[in-house]
């Protein structure tokens, strides 16, 4: 195949089509300022940052902690390594250091208890009870030191880099930080990985133990589109939240840390969200693994090999520029088997004017073994020959 008409071909297909030249860039206005001491704006699609200030500066994140120690018992669930129905004991150490005599946010677990894993996951998502977190860090760890080993090592998974985590909790200690950044990373997952779990987030309240407690995120009750997530606090820490929304099919993340009130951090995130559906848009053109050509293969028991994404092609850009993109595809016209799964065959590039927007390599996404004898000795020869006219 014609590498320059294939191309072509590609550009037409991802609907990717230049706007007319009378089109008028409106400038982007300026993005709120917050009374916070960090704070992040990201599009769940993507994972594009669109605001920032101090995204990266490592702080306490008080109970936004209980992010990681939600979602890592999720993906034990997920696992099959725990169940939603198992019970777990309340230890003296999750009574001591979590319980009502700590003063802390708390699930009123008695001591020596036994509480199911969905409750203790409500508990520490909803009532954002210390108790319930560890507990459950307990039971997946052995010990809050291990499970706390357990969220660093999530965390590098994950990418997030500017995170360190002493305990499921989110208490004070020198050690124990994370970033707006990094919880905006977190966020990303927990909602893209595992929408049944996630639903948790949006509940307003909590029964258990004859015990109602409301969700702290102010948003769920003032904005419809708010979906989650999470809230925190401490005197170190200021009040911080993560929040999430989904308005026209778009879904944006938040994290906020360091206001001065309750009141002050849904205001704040309000205005992240308000910006960023207001200004901004959001489309996914491909996903993971879906077949987007086919690419020719010499030497092998197969002439041709499926070509995608290892991750979506999903991109962000302020409004009205969505139509100026164009986009190219370029696949390697010498591919000689054995190919393997993965394996980088060609490229996708994506333009705004002269500037690339996005670019990712194109893969196998099936592997293509080296073929017979013959089949290599007759490609061989064609391939002497279209190197001699090409």
């Amino acid at each position: 195949m014609n590498i320059t008409s294939f191309a072509q071909r590609v550009f037409f297909s991802l609907c990717l089509f230049s706007a007319s030249s009378a089109w008028a860039e409106q400038a982007l206005p300026t993005a709120p300022q917050l009374a916070a001491k960090s704070y992040v704006l990201v599009d769940a699609a993507s994972g594009d940052v669109l605001v920032e200030s101090n995204g990266d500066q490592r702080l306490p994140p008080a109970s936004l902690t209980k992010l990681m120690t939600a979602y890592i018992a999720t993906l034990e669930i997920r696992k099959g390594k725990i169940g939603e129905e198992d019970l777990v004991p309340v230890s003296e150490h999750a009574w001591r250091a979590g319980g009502a005599a700590s003063g802390g946010s708390t699930m009123f677990l008695p001591l020596n208890s036994q509480v199911k894993v969905d409750d203790l996951l409500h508990g520490v998502i909803i009532q954002s009870g210390n108790d319930a977190s560890i507990a459950l860090a307990e039971y997946i760890a052995g010990s809050e030191d291990a499970f706390a080993d357990m969220m660093n090592e999530t965390a590098a998974k994950l990418g997030m880099v500017n995170s360190h985590f002493m305990n499921a909790t989110g208490l004070p200690d020198p050690e124990h930080y994370s970033s707006a950044h990094d919880m905006a990373i977190l966020a990303r997952a927990i909602i893209n990985e595992d929408q049944e779990h996630y639903a948790i987030y949006k509940q307003k309240e909590f029964h258990w133990n004859n015990i109602k407690q409301s969700n702290r995120n102010l948003l769920l009750w003032r904005d419809k589109t708010v979906d989650g997530l999470k809230t925190g606090h401490t005197a170190e820490a200021g009040y911080c939240m993560v929040a999430s929304a989904v308005r026209d099919g778009a879904r944006m993340i938040t994290a906020v840390f360091g206001t001065t009130s309750e009141s002050s951090r849904a205001a704040e995130t309000q205005k992240l969200l308000t910006y960023g559906f207001r200004f901004f848009e959001s489309r996914t053109f491909y996903k993971q693994g879906e077949e987007l050509a086919q690419a020719q293969v010499w030497k092998g028991t197969s002439r041709q090999v499926k070509a995608g994404l290892t991750k979506d092609l999903s991109l962000t850009l302020p409004k009205g520029q969505m139509d100026k993109l164009q986009a190219s595809m370029v696949l390697n016209s010498q591919l000689t088997a054995p190919i393997a799964q993965g394996d980088v065959i060609g490229k996708v590039e994506v333009k705004l004017g002269d500037k690339v927007v996005h670019s990712a390599d194109l893969v196998a996404l099936q592997a293509v073994e080296e073929g017979g004898f013959f089949r290599r000795l007759w490609d061989s020869i064609s391939l002497f020959f279209y190197g001699l006219f090409n």
